[in-house]
């Protein structure tokens, strides 16, 4: 990826999941959305992405909040927004999402160098509880670790 602006983040995404592979794919979005994303207006803690009936990858639960300057051509903060991938890649997700044990989790919303709004999705298997401890004491170990060499300069 090239230099793009990020708007919003998932900060669980990692620590619920292991991430096997991230991909980037656009989102399809009104225009009212966009204003509240250059807003940077976006929550994506409780955002997964899956199938509709016709086959489809679409985003649910991101939530948009509604942009005030809209008025009545406003829209719904948590509506279903339609993914854009290309065909092959697609298709290889809805194989292993219907295999079964692997989730889509969006990682993170931005706007490339282009200007266009996408989302960086990543493919996981769900954690258990040993391998969220195992995460964190991980972590608590690395800034452990920064603190002693710092003390010893």
């Amino acid at each position: 990826m090239a230099e793009y602006k990020e708007i919003g983040f998932n900060k669980r995404a990692h620590y619920d999941y292991e991430i096997l592979e991230k991909l980037e794919a656009g989102i399809v979005l009104l225009g009212s959305e966009v204003k509240a994303l250059r807003n940077h207006r976006v929550n994506l803690t409780e955002a997964y992405a899956g199938l509709s009936k016709d086959c489809e990858i679409f985003l649910y639960q991101m939530h948009i909040p509604e942009y005030k300057l809209a008025n009545r051509m406003n829209h719904n903060p948590t509506r279903a927004r339609k993914l854009l991938l290309h065909k092959k890649q697609a298709l290889r997700l809805i194989g292993q999402l219907k295999r079964g044990g692997y989730s889509l989790v969006p990682i993170s919303v931005y706007f490339n160098e282009k200007g266009f709004a996408k989302v960086s999705i990543g493919l996981g298997k769900g954690k258990k509880n040993i391998d969220k401890r195992e995460t964190i004491k991980q972590r608590e170990w690395n800034r452990e670790k920064v603190r002693l060499l710092k003390n010893n300069r």
